[in-house]
């Protein structure tokens, strides 16, 4: 998995503690930041509904709902060179006989 506030890869072998921390930067692997279930525009920023408020996302919490995320970060788009969309934009104005 990744950490929520580093991004480092940790290696989990075994159930995630509350106690159990980014061995690169110490915060808290078993929290809200770090579940598949967390929504920041969710009710309650989650996804699960029988989950009881939570006030710190960051800290660890003993949520029984609590899964790992696989993926934290959204991967960046490629955008196309300049020159091909100055074409494209070109393209759309060029009188045409």
């Amino acid at each position: 998995m990744l950490c929520w506030k580093c991004g480092q890869t940790v290696e989990v072998t075994e159930k995630i503690l509350r106690k159990d921390v980014c061995p690169q930067c110490d915060s808290d692997l078993r929290c809200c930041f770090n579940c598949k279930f967390y929504d920041k525009v969710a009710y309650h920023q989650c996804k699960e509904p029988e989950t009881e408020w939570v006030r710190y996302k960051e800290k660890g919490n003993f949520c029984d709902y609590f899964l790992p995320k696989q993926a934290f970060f959204k991967k960046e788009e490629k955008t196309p060179p300049k020159d091909d969309t100055k074409d494209k934009w070109n393209s759309l104005f060029r009188d045409e006989p």
